[in-house]
């Protein structure tokens, strides 16, 4: 637990950690609660009228002064200086206000796309069965926009899109695993031709589970045998129902086929080895696992992305493609989207979006309790000059924390291009 104590506004030094016992909106500052870096800020404070405040001990780099002591200290800013100062930090607070009424236009133009394509890939799904013709036809219109959207920018910005609902999971893992295998195709030019092929592939990759009984999809207990060797048929089932559409891209179909298999030969269902996979194929099997640790099933609990991604290193390097799981990484970042972080203003957050051009200084939903949730402030990191200290399990955040920043249970991803 945090340790505080209330003291008079004249006992603060340079290096105390502060919490402002006023309201967002009455003081020039960023936030409420903030280390003091110069002694300006302590006139500036005083000049405010606050009287008390209260000093975060465990945060700050000093002790606050004996009260004997806290009245030798002279002003040395004029009245004048101190005018100059609060107004420059008011216009940097009207500044990152704007920038962050920015960037949440930003997220919710991008949840506007990603709803749109969960809409089409919704109503795809629900053709496949009785006119896969048309299925097809819709799943090539989405991916051909999305690439569109993709290969015309080199400033990408991966956003972190709200919970799928349960009943939904299928449509928001395939959307998943396509969006960010395109992603990573582009990074490693490939062709168009190649990123599209990806993209249809990943996104028609799991259809095989249609034909899966749904009390076996949902079973919570462990499988028997007998039916963890049928449910490892899904992707053999899939490229079945998908040859009945003569018009889905052949070259596509190993992804349907493999995304299950691994290089040593432990995957499913016929336990391929490296040399019989194609690099399509080894894309999307690197990215749907990660997708897959991300997310609970009967026989493991989801792991937060950024767990995920240091599994995916560590434990998968006989079985996937290293090269393409250091893409995925890189893509992500070391601080993934939905990543909990502690900030180096001693502050919780949530990352909400990953600049590809700026990994270490991700946008993130900050904690702050004198702000309503629904106005929790969006922060772009490098803009502030604020960094991370460390990513944090949710289970780690104090209660009140929790509700606040209200981590996702599944991670589901979609990207911009006016980053």
């Amino acid at each position: 637990m945090t340790k505080s104590c209330k003291i008079a506004v004249n006992q603060l030094q340079v290096g105390n950690f502060i919490q402002l016992p006023l309201s967002w909106k009455d003081h020039p500052f960023l936030f409420s609660r903030f280390k003091i870096k110069q002694q300006a800020q302590i006139e500036l404070i005083k000049n405010l009228g606050v009287q008390h405040v209260l000093v975060l001990l465990d945060r700050s780099d000093t002790h606050v002064l004996p009260p004997e002591e806290a009245n030798k200290g002279t002003n040395l800013l004029s009245e004048s200086k101190l005018e100059q100062l609060s107004e420059e930090l008011k216009q940097q607070k009207s500044d990152s206000i704007e920038a962050q009424k920015r960037l949440k236009r930003q997220l919710k133009k991008t949840e506007q796309e990603f709803d749109r394509s969960i809409s089409m890939l919704r109503s795809l799904m629900a053709k496949l069965r009785n006119r896969p013709l048309n299925a097809v036809d819709e799943g090539k219109e989405l991916i051909h926009d999305i690439c569109e959207q993709l290969l015309k920018s080199d400033k990408l910005v991966l956003h972190l899109m709200p919970d799928s609902k349960n009943d939904e999971g299928i449509n928001f893992h395939s959307l998943n695993v396509s969006v960010l295998s395109m992603l990573i195709a582009k990074e490693l030019k490939w062709t168009r031709s190649e990123v599209e092929l990806v993209g249809i592939g990943a996104l028609f990759h799991d259809i095989g589970k249609l034909k899966v009984p749904t009390q076996l999809l949902n079973k919570t207990s462990a499988l028997t045998e007998a039916e963890q060797k049928f449910f490892d048929q899904h992707p053999a089932m899939g490229v079945a129902l998908l040859k009945l559409a003569d018009n889905f891209p052949s070259d596509a179909l190993p992804i349907i086929l493999n995304h299950h298999e691994f290089l040593d030969g432990s995957g499913t269902p016929k336990g391929l080895k490296e040399p019989q996979l194609d690099k399509l194929s080894q894309l999307v099997g690197a990215v749907n696992t990660f997708d897959n640790l991300c997310h609970s099933d009967r026989s493991r609990k989801s792991k937060t992305p950024y767990t995920a991604l240091g599994m995916l290193y560590k434990n998968y390097q006989n079985q996937l493609n290293s090269a393409f799981v250091n893409r995925i990484i890189k893509l992500l970042g070391i601080y993934p989207p939905g990543s909990i972080v502690e900030l180096s203003t001693g502050q919780y957050g949530m990352v909400m979006s990953v600049n590809v051009g700026q990994l270490l200084f991700p946008t993130t939903l900050v904690y702050d309790p004198l702000v309503p949730k629904e106005q929790a402030p969006i922060i772009d990191l490098a803009h502030e000059g604020i960094s991370i200290i460390r990513c944090l399990p949710p289970s780690a955040l104090p209660e009140k924390v929790l509700q606040y920043l209200n981590p996702r249970e599944k991670m589901n991803y979609y990207f911009s291009t006016d980053g």
